[in-house]
């Protein structure tokens, strides 16, 4: 159901406000571009800075400016079960075709914990949820062991997962069938070589075609031009992490003059000092002409 490259969209600002002109005119640039799919107020979005309000304004003019030309998913977990089935059931009566769920973060339930709350969220929605590992910002993980039962909840059918860990993928597939998307574009090309479905991508914000390109070559087994790929972009997705994302895929989005370079706080925009840097890895990939 879900596969290729995903964007984990970001969300722009203008003076505080989510500036909804952007938002459409980068959608309608990512389908032009061939992305797969969308993802609406993930961790890239700022998810955890917008109210619940803006948070659904994001997911529907998303929806509204894909005009389903592709998948469109919304990130609606939370730290509480509760809040993330309120979300969920809201993204879901809107017609989003699935639903992210970040593992409940500061909390770090155990993998009961985890398997509970999945559970109780995926009950209280009728559209696919995907499983959402990253537990650089949450302090947990979710084992693959815990994933294989969540895997036999009729409505559980993805993980996007950005443990940083390739052999995950053997691990996950060895114990269910569940679909696998990375998370880490660093590692894009391995998991889907060892049977990942694609990646939903910080990256892919400023080069989807690029993104795109490398998980169907991969898929499709021609190595050479996909490694060539992956070299091409490697020092732009290392680049993508120089500060905490977002801030820099948005600093190069204002580069490419496509948003405002406005974060919420607790993030800033990117330190002066390493502008330079990032616009010359820009150059050289041809992303920033």
């Amino acid at each position: 159901m879900f596969g290729g490259a995903i964007t984990a969209l970001v969300t722009p600002f203008r003076n505080g406000a989510v500036d909804e002109d952007a938002l459409r005119s980068l959608v309608n640039w990512q389908i032009e571009k061939g992305i797969d799919g969308l993802l609406a107020c993930g961790c890239t979005g700022e998810a955890a800075t917008l109210t619940t309000a803006e948070q659904l304004l994001v997911i529907e003019k998303v929806m509204e400016a894909a005009g389903g030309r592709v998948p469109v998913i919304a990130g609606t977990g939370t730290n509480a079960t509760a809040s993330s089935i309120d979300l969920s059931k809201e993204a879901d009566s809107m017609g989003v075709d699935g639903v992210l769920l970040i593992t409940p973060y500061y909390n770090k339930p155990t993998p009961k914990g985890q398997i509970e709350h999945y559970t109780k969220v995926a009950d209280a929605v009728d559209c696919p949820v995907i499983l959402y590992n990253v537990p650089g910002r949450t302090g947990t993980n979710i084992l693959p062991e815990t994933i294989a039962v969540l895997s036999k909840h009729p409505r559980i059918v993805a993980i996007k997962d950005a443990a940083g860990s390739a052999e995950r993928v053997t691990a996950i597939s060895n114990l269910c069938d569940i679909t696998i998307l990375s998370g880490d574009d660093a590692l894009v090309m391995a998991q889907v070589a060892l049977g990942g479905s694609g990646v939903i991508s910080v990256v892919s914000n400023i080069a989807p075609s690029e993104m795109s390109d490398l998980v169907s070559l991969t898929a499709a087994g021609k190595l050479d031009p996909a490694r060539a790929l992956q070299a091409r972009l490697y020092p732009v997705i290392k680049a993508m992490f120089l500060e905490t994302n977002p801030i820099p895929v948005k600093k190069a989005l204002s580069l490419m003059g496509m948003i405002s370079d406005e974060l919420r706080l607790p993030l800033v925009s990117m330190n002066e000092e390493l502008v330079p840097e990032l616009s010359k890895v820009l150059e050289k990939a041809e992303i920033l002409r």
